[in-house]
């Protein structure tokens, strides 16, 4: 007869597979924690690229038409069917949206004295301060592309 406490083990017992479940939630939690602030912070860089790009085709358009487009016209003077596909200052309807799905806010003349301003507010929508979970807007200036602020004035 054999003495099943000298067989060897084959199966895991249930305190041991507990246990590795229990590591592995924490070890997903943590990088989800980790990943979810760095995709928050890269639509914020993302934003700041894509207000620069406009901010420069803004002024391109500017140096063609001998003037800054209107704010009747705003942005959707840079895109079809407003601008034609071929011009230097054409920019693809899918490029004024944020990253969060708001279009860019054309603002002339910008409130800051600037020309213009370009500006987003980011993933609610709202100006900094007015709604629960705000973030702050990002901003281009008309006088200097890379001028990308992290808050109003």
């Amino acid at each position: 007869m054999i003495n099943p406490s000298l067989t060897p083990r084959c199966a895991m017992t249930l305190v041991e597979i507990l246990a590795v479940v229990v590591i592995l939630g924490l070890l997903a939690v943590t990088l989800t924690v980790g990943i979810a602030g760095k995709m928050g912070k890269a639509k914020g860089e993302i934003a700041k690229t894509q207000i620069a790009q406009i901010v420069a085709q803004v002024q391109t358009y500017q140096l063609d038409k001998r003037s800054l487009p209107t704010a009747g016209q705003g942005l959707a003077v840079l895109t079809t069917p407003a601008a034609d596909p071929g011009a230097a200052y054409y920019l693809e309807p899918g490029k004024l949206s944020d990253p969060w799905g708001n279009p860019y806010l054309y603002v002339v003349p910008g409130p800051t004295g600037f020309p213009f301003e370009v500006m987003s507010y980011g993933a609610d929508g709202q100006p900094a301060g007015l709604a629960k979970r705000s973030t702050s807007p990002l901003q281009g200036r008309g006088s200097d592309p890379y001028a990308i602020l992290s808050s109003l004035p």
